[in-house]
């Protein structure tokens, strides 16, 4: 039940009085199960800052308490997280920050897992110089982080620093020693070029054992094994995927080599046999071949089965041409050592060629492993991903807005525009949330107008993170008409309205507004329909 109890919640807060952490915790920790009571927790968070200066638990003042209790943050940001409220994440991230409130190895790893959903890279990057340097120990509990870092490079297509990344993961870890000072670090949140920016305090080697909740350990790109990282089969169709698509087969190799000599591979010994017949199996004869020869020249022993299952996949499709070439290559290389071996080997290939389905996409030769099956999901994933570009106008238009500098933020959305890319909901919500901290509200008007023009054409869906951001800045600015399209809208598709929220800021800002005023005393057209507007809110929100 997670609106009655954020009810009594807020009816304590009003008369300047919280329950002790503890309780709260466990009123948060319930109310986070639900999807609106993640929501509902989050506004909470938000009406607590509005306290501080008045609230005081047993003599010390609310700022001091929440500054040493990580958990309550930790709670409603994994709860984020969970229900794909990306949005306010970011929200209570910034607060975190505001706060004072100090981040331990479980926030670090909610908020990376946040800047992933929202694709700013640029954010995570600032922790990662302070997570690679935790101790060997540790190293389980950052898992989600890398995960998220290594997701957001490809996301980017910076194939190359997600490689950098892979083989950097267990370098110099285990020299480092337990930072037992514990002192906080201090990193940035958005540019660490912007100079009214905020800095989140961080303790990276803080791990709280008796804490309240399980955060979900994510083992999508990168997995732990004894302490040491491990790629995941995922990650390896990703690089394979990812380096065919720019032709640097010959960086794909020595990422593998590189990878193989470490022993973080999900195949152990066999890893460049599982991607030689992974490409195989889904067509890509030629980037087999182009990683065989990669791999018998850098002196790298290779399974004989590498080279017939090639064979024999070329045999199955007619390329006799390339067949024959590899036929040299393997008596060249002693893979064909004698007549014996020879005639068996083209007696069973020439046998399964002629057995074979011509039109089976998958050589007979090539069991569908679990890196086939996702190298085949990949390809079809990246034929509808997010083009990188999308994400790179993203994170500039990010910028420009905590910079205070929206005609340039306007200028990239204009571009993204012009550039036929269609702006997403992460770009609406930093543009609507720039034009709200400058208290610049005609702005968002027209930002509304463009969204509702490309959900007309199926271009977008909004969430109920942008509804709130939208509602609270008409209501600040005004626009009532707009107020009620928004809240129409969020009627209509079922999402959950916090009205004591908006019922406060309208009260906070509106009081009065028309209270006296009938219909038949409006001046103006103009003012009769804001009245009608003013009135139907009042209705909707409780007020009258």
């Amino acid at each position: 039940m997670p609106v009655p109890a954020s009810m009594i919640l807020r009816l304590l807060l009003q008369k300047k009085y919280l329950p002790p952490f503890d309780i709260l915790n466990l009123v948060l920790l319930h109310m986070v199960k639900t999807e609106i009571g993640t929501y509902l927790a989050s506004n909470l968070l938000f009406q607590m800052s509005d306290c501080y200066q008045h609230i005081t638990i047993r003599g010390s003042n609310l700022r001091n308490k929440m500054k040493s209790d990580t958990i309550i943050f930790n709670l409603v940001l994994d709860a984020c997280v969970r229900f794909g409220s990306a949005l306010k994440g970011q929200d209570i991230i910034e607060f975190m920050a505001q706060s004072g409130v100090v981040a331990d190895a479980h926030s670090i790893n909610i908020i990376a897992q946040i800047y992933e959903m929202n694709g700013q890279r640029d954010e995570i990057k600032n922790y990662k110089g302070h997570v690679d340097r935790i101790p060997v120990a540790l190293v389980p509990h950052y898992l989600s982080f890398y995960n998220s870092l290594l997701s957001l490079h490809f996301k980017f297509t910076d194939i190359s620093a997600a490689a950098e990344l892979v083989l950097d993961l267990d370098k110099y870890r285990e020299a480092l020693p337990l930072n037992v000072e514990q002192r906080p670090h201090l990193v940035s949140v958005g540019s660490p070029n912007l100079k009214s920016g905020l800095k989140m305090r961080i303790l990276p080697e803080q791990l709280d054992i008796d804490r309240t909740f399980e955060a979900e350990r994510k083992e999508d790109l990168v997995a732990v094994r004894n302490g040491k990282f491990n790629l995941t089969s995922k990650a390896l169709a990703k690089f394979i995927y990812g380096y065919r698509r720019i032709g640097s087969i010959n960086e794909l190799s020595r990422l593998l080599l590189s990878i193989q000599e470490q022993k973080a591979s999900p195949g152990g010994n066999n890893l460049f046999l599982c991607v030689i017949n992974a490409c195989i199996g889904v067509g890509w004869m030629e980037t087999a071949h182009d990683l065989l020869d990669d791999f018998e020249f850098a002196g790298a022993a290779i399974d004989s089965s590498a080279h017939i299952t090639l064979l024999e996949a070329y045999y199955e499709r007619g390329m006799l041409k390339e067949a024959n070439g590899l036929v040299k290559q393997m008596k060249k290389s002693g893979v064909l050592s004698s007549c014996f071996d020879e005639t068996t080997i083209f007696t069973n290939v020439l046998e399964k060629a002629a057995t074979s389905e011509p039109s089976s996409n998958m050589p007979s030769a090539v069991e569908y492993s679990d890196l086939t099956k996702m190298l085949v999901q990949i390809i079809e994933e990246g034929e509808k991903s997010t083009p990188c570009v999308h994400y790179e106008l993203n994170t500039s238009i990010y910028f420009f807005c905590k910079a205070e500098m929206m005609e340039d933020a306007l200028k990239t959305y204009r571009r993204m525009q012009e550039m036929e890319i269609q702006p997403n909901e992460q770009t609406f919500a930093v543009l609507v949330r720039g034009y709200s901290s400058l208290q610049m509200y005609r702005d968002i008007t027209f930002l509304w107008g463009d969204m509702k023009r490309s959900m007309t054409q199926d271009n977008l869906v909004i969430s109920r993170d942008i509804c709130e951001s939208l509602v609270l800045s008409f209501i600040r600015g005004g626009y009532f008409e707009r107020v009620m399209e928004v809240i129409s809208f969020m009627m209509d598709h079922k999402l959950f309205a916090d009205k004591w929220m908006y019922r406060k800021e309208f009260l906070k800002l509106h009081k009065n507004l028309y209270r006296n005023l009938s219909a038949s005393e409006a001046r103006t057209e103009a003012q009769r329909k804001r009245l009608e507007h003013v009135r139907e809110f009042r209705k909707w929100a409780r007020i009258d």
